[in-house]
C-alpha cells in the first residue's frame, strides 16, 4: 500500500499515512489531532534492478543510438 507523507501547518510536524492509491487525494490529521495538512511531494525510485544483480557496463548495447555508436 503507498505511503504518503503529510506536513501539520499548526504543529510543524511531518506525518506519514498508508492509504490505497484511490484515496491519495484525501485529507489527512496531523497525528496531534489537527486539520490543516498538507500532502508533501516525495521522489520515489520505481524501477532498478533485483539485488545483486550486476550494474549494467557503459560499453555495447543501448545509447542514444544502440551499440554506442553516435557520431
Amino acid at each position: 500500500m503507498p505511503r504518503y507523507e503529510f506536513r501539520c501547518r499548526t504543529c510543524d510536524d511531518t506525518f506519514e499515512v498508508d492509504r490505497p492509491m484511490a484515496r491519495s487525494g484525501e485529507p489527512a490529521s496531523c497525528p496531534d489531532g489537527h486539520d490543516d495538512t498538507v500532502k508533501l511531494l516525495s521522489a520515489v525510485a520505481v524501477g532498478g534492478t533485483a539485488a545483486g544483480a550486476p550494474a549494467p557496463s557503459g560499453g555495447g548495447g543501448g545509447g542514444c543510438c544502440g551499440g554506442g555508436r553516435c557520431g
